[in-house]
């Protein structure tokens, strides 16, 4: 298998660094190259700490050659660890689907009681949110990255 190509769900996926326009640096997987140009020319990859989409690849900031063995070893506790995360957001989290921005403004102005809530909202819906001040953050989707 190719250097940074993993699995994910039996699925190859190629882990890029990514930088945006106000330096601020993260990881986002990808089914292959292409999809990364095809989402970046799109506009559809966003920084998740300040949602900028001017983002470009950045070389890696040390890389440690495994043998085969150690590799698949990382590549697993990777996948575990990101399984542990999905488990927790669903366990943890109601899903509140295309309403997720009307919900958390009830949330944040004390119509409801609090609660962990996750859903999708629109890049209006975001924008919204952000200026209300409700805190939130961006998970990509696994499914999302494979189309």
């Amino acid at each position: 298998m190719e250097e940074g190509v993993k699995l994910y769900r039996g699925v190859r996926m190629i882990a890029y660094d990514l930088i945006c326009s106000n330096g601020h640096l993260f990881e986002c997987w990808f089914k292959d190259s292409s999809c990364f140009e095809e989402q970046q020319s799109a506009g559809i990859i966003n920084c998740p700490i300040c949602d900028d989409t001017q983002v470009v690849k950045t070389f890696s900031p040390f890389m440690i050659k495994k043998s085969d063995g150690e590799r698949k070893k990382g590549e697993e506790a990777a996948q575990q660890a990101l399984q542990l995360i999905h488990e927790y957001v669903d366990k943890h989290f109601e899903d509140v689907g295309a309403k997720f921005a009307q919900e958390a403004l009830k949330i944040h102005h004390g119509e409801v009681e609090k609660k962990n809530i996750r859903g999708t909202a629109t890049i209006e819906e975001e924008v919204i949110l952000k200026e209300e001040g409700v805190p939130f953050l961006k998970v990509p989707i696994v499914k999302r990255l494979l189309n």
